[in-house]
């Protein structure tokens, strides 16, 4: 299993190629570009967005896996959105009667995010773009977010996964359910959740949603992240357990074990994976 900085590694390699092409024909970083019928505005200074520029969508794995379950007239919600990778395709799977609500904290990744749906007029009107972070709490500070992948060498960037942390200035802090009753949503069929550890107090606010629909969840598990904001494997495998959930592999067929040493073994430090996870009982 390849760790993050080493995917980030060959990304760089990739990267510099490409950028002396780009160089010679006068092209900038910046490119505004059409992939699988999405406009987008991508820094290929960045690893998220250079993954969109060069294979069409970031994670293709994880894409192909909630293309399979997401269906028209779903209400989804992408926390951790970013700059909109997986909200845009998402927003064509839910199609006209659905419904997606993106959550990014960083003014950074929000900013991007805003003007990627802007730039697809046709889907705009389904997305839902909140500058706010999800956590176990009404209120509280929100502090600095990775949200940037530079593919430079910069100094100051995280020592596994290479991140960058930027500012969330202007975001508010509250939970998932106080969000849902708020915006008055009846139904939550899909979430996608890449937060860099904070999973845990996401789902712990997030109770009454994950009790009452039992969404399908697609999401990253990464026992060192999980560690660093204050939590555990453990703790993520118990409220999930809780709920009734299993976990398996983005196949969706393979199950993946709830032994928080099995999963230590099987994702070591410094590397993450997105798996699925489905309720036992229908809601």
């Amino acid at each position: 299993m390849l760790k993050t900085r080493q995917k980030i590694l060959l990304a760089r390699s990739l990267q510099l190629v490409v950028m002396a092409f780009r160089r010679a024909f006068r092209l900038g970083p910046v490119s505004n570009v059409s992939r699988k019928r999405l406009r987008w505005h991508l820094d290929l200074r960045e690893g998220i967005d250079f993954s969109i520029w060069l294979l069409g969508s970031f994670e293709p794995k994880t894409v192909r896996c909630y293309s399979a379950i997401i269906k028209p007239g779903n209400t989804v919600l992408d926390i951790g959105a970013n700059i909109g990778a997986h909200t845009m395709p998402i927003a064509k799977l839910v199609g006209e009667n659905g419904r997606v609500i993106a959550f990014e904290p960083t003014d950074y990744a929000f900013f991007k995010l805003c003007k990627n749906v802007a730039a697809n007029p046709t889907l705009a009107g389904r997305v839902k773009c909140l500058q706010t972070m999800l956590g176990d709490h009404l209120d509280g500070t929100t502090p600095s977010l990775y949200s940037s992948w530079p593919l430079a060498q910069e100094n100051g960037l995280h020592a596994e996964h290479r991140g960058k942390l930027m500012s969330t200035h202007g975001a508010s802090v509250t939970t998932l359910d106080s969000v849902l009753d708020a915006l008055s949503v009846d139904r939550v069929d899909f979430i996608k959740a890449d937060i860099d550890g904070f999973e845990c107090q996401m789902l712990r606010g997030a109770s009454r949603c994950l009790s009452r629909w039992h969404p399908v969840l697609v999401m990253e598990l990464s026992p060192y992240v999980l560690e660093e904001q204050g939590d555990s494997v453990e703790e993520l495998l118990r409220i999930l357990v809780e709920h009734g959930y299993s976990i398996y592999a983005l196949d969706g067929g393979t199950q993946i074990s709830t032994d928080p040493k099995a999963i230590r073994r099987m994702i070591p430090t410094g590397a993450g994976i997105n798996v699925l996870a489905r309720a036992l009982r229908a809601p």
